[in-house]
């Protein structure tokens, strides 16, 4: 999206955008900013570096990963960071949000939590990275069990007591496990609305089909699903209004 504006404010801004931008000749997502705040708010100005979508996002608590990798990528004024380190976690995270089902192996939990603490190690002297790195350690090192909900224990002995406990643990982790599939799912739901092209189009389809078949999700995730349904329709219409060529 090009920003075509008469206000020569505005313009000498779009200019310094631009100079501090890693890939100017890329594509700017004016349209996520509010020009008219670029003098007032640092965040709009943040939000050109960042993909679609963030139109009404107001604060990096708002704001995916995505968005937040890609502010890290763009805009020099982070070059302090190495830019090797934020490319292997944005690449790390590209490979689960174009996997439809969401399924990753050991290999690959193993290698995005390595990419992970060396980024987060450049990060430090913020104080919210501390917590987050918590989180994420809790969340990548999570045994995933299956628990058997309603078990008496009654006459069980200690042993087995012992392992109800620990299963017990683990599905509350587990709990914290299956709201990091449902954001990462809305994460990537609202990257693809963004996007027209076919490649994109097919993804969100099978998106849906996967929420579909995951009624669980799907009520979690019900606007979105509601949402890429509108589209879809939408996008069925359009192609059979197209005229016929000969």
């Amino acid at each position: 999206m090009m920003l075509y504006s008469e206000c020569v404010v505005c313009a000498e801004w779009r200019s310094e955008i631009l100079k501090h931008h890693t890939h100017p000749a890329g594509t700017v997502n004016w349209g996520n900013c509010r020009p008219q705040l670029w003098s007032q708010d640092h965040w709009e100005l943040a939000k050109a570096y960042m993909p679609r979508g963030q139109t009404g996002e107001k604060g990096s608590d708002k704001c995916d990963a995505s968005a937040l990798l890609n502010l890290l990528n763009y805009c020099d004024h982070f070059s302090y960071i190495d830019q090797e380190r934020v490319r292997k976690v944005i690449h790390c995270r590209n490979e689960l949000m174009h996997s439809c089902g969401m399924q990753v192996g050991d290999e690959w939990m193993r290698r995005y939590k390595a990419c992970l603490e060396r980024l987060l190690q450049l990060l430090t002297n913020v104080p919210e990275v501390a917590a987050a790195n918590q989180q994420i350690h809790k969340t990548l090192t999570a045994e995933w069990s299956v628990c058997v909900s309603g078990v008496d224990q009654v006459d069980m002995s200690g042993e087995d007591r012992l392992e109800i406990d620990c299963m017990s643990q683990w599905e509350i982790e587990a709990g914290s496990i299956s709201q990091w599939e449902v954001e990462l799912l809305r994460e990537r739901l609202q990257e693809v609305q963004f996007n027209a092209d076919a490649q994109e189009f097919g993804e969100m389809q099978s998106l849906r089909e996967f929420l579909l078949a995951n009624p669980d999700l799907g009520e979690q995730l019900s606007p979105e699903l509601l949402e890429i349904t509108s589209l879809g329709r939408k996008r069925k219409r359009e192609e059979q209004s197209e005229p016929v060529q000969d």
